[in-house]
């Protein structure tokens, strides 16, 4: 059993980022994905139509991007929609069939509640918690992580289901960041998760 108890319906899961950007061999590469994809589907699986897939999207050019990120993408300029093709940006192909297109946000940002659609989305499906998997555990996760505990959502970090390319941001997010939340999130492997979530 989770630490504040079972998981009720308005339980959302937030898988974020699962793309081929970050799962092929690009400077972005996160290997450790193939490794959680299987437990991303176990998750997705336990309730259709439950789960938010978000997509990191990137400007056509530097010069497109606002403020600190012009300078971030001339320095990535590889990532930049004239440099690089669009399908870069699609989920890794094992998520396809579990993802579908009217809960699929897409962000320019480390946080999804930087879009609105994805708030209201969440609004639309009666989210109070949030099971979050996905990459980077100590980017997109960690930047959209946050705000959720702002909003006052019961968050659930699903620990097994993380993955990052820095294994000690992984594991610094998951063993000291997050456990400074320690009343508002709740770190569990998907067993737990799903356990938690067949009520």
């Amino acid at each position: 059993m989770l630490p504040f108890g079972p998981l009720g319906p308005g339980t959302v899961h937030v898988a974020v980022d699962l793309q081929r950007i970050f799962a092929e061999e690009t400077a972005w590469q996160c290997t450790a994905i193939p490794a959680i994809v299987p437990n991303v589907v176990r998750l997705a699986c336990a309730k259709p139509g439950r789960t938010v897939w978000t997509r990191f999207v990137v400007p056509h050019h530097h010069d497109d991007a606002p403020g600190m990120w012009r300078d971030y993408y001339r320095h990535w300029a590889q990532f930049t929609g004239r440099n690089m093709d669009a399908a870069m940006v699609d989920l890794v192909d094992d998520l396809l069939p579990h993802a579908d297109p009217e809960l699929v946000i897409d962000k320019l940002t480390y946080s999804a509640f930087e879009v609105p659609a994805f708030a209201e989305l969440l609004d639309r499906l009666g989210a109070d918690t949030l099971v979050f998997s996905g990459v980077e555990t100590d980017v997109c996760v960690l930047g959209t992580l946050l705000p959720a505990i702002d909003r006052g959502y019961r968050v659930v970090a699903v620990s097994d289901a993380l993955a990052s390319s820095s294994e000690a941001g992984h594991r610094a997010t998951l063993d000291a960041v997050l456990p400074r939340f320690d009343r508002q999130v709740e770190i569990a492997t998907t067993d737990d998760v799903l356990k938690a979530w067949q009520g």
